[in-house]
C-alpha cells in the first residue's frame, strides 16, 4: 500500500520546465552518439524532441 501512496505523490507533482529540458538533453546526446543527429538537423530535431517532452508530461 505504501508503494501506491509513493506513487501517487510523485505523479501529482508539477514537472519543472528544468525537468524537461534535463530529459530532452539526454535523449538528444543518445541520437548523437548512435549518429542519428547531425549539426544539419539539430535544431528542427531538438524543437520537436523537446516539444513532445513537454506535451508528454504536461497533458493531463
Amino acid at each position: 500500500m505504501s508503494g501506491e501512496k509513493k506513487e501517487s505523490v510523485a505523479a501529482s507533482r508539477p514537472v519543472t520546465d528544468e525537468a524537461v529540458f534535463k530529459v530532452t538533453k539526454e535523449i538528444v546526446v543518445k541520437f548523437i552518439e548512435v549518429g542519428r543527429l547531425t549539426p544539419a538537423n539539430f535544431e528542427e530535431t531538438y524543437t520537436r524532441i523537446f516539444e513532445t517532452v513537454r506535451k508528454s508530461v504536461r497533458s493531463e
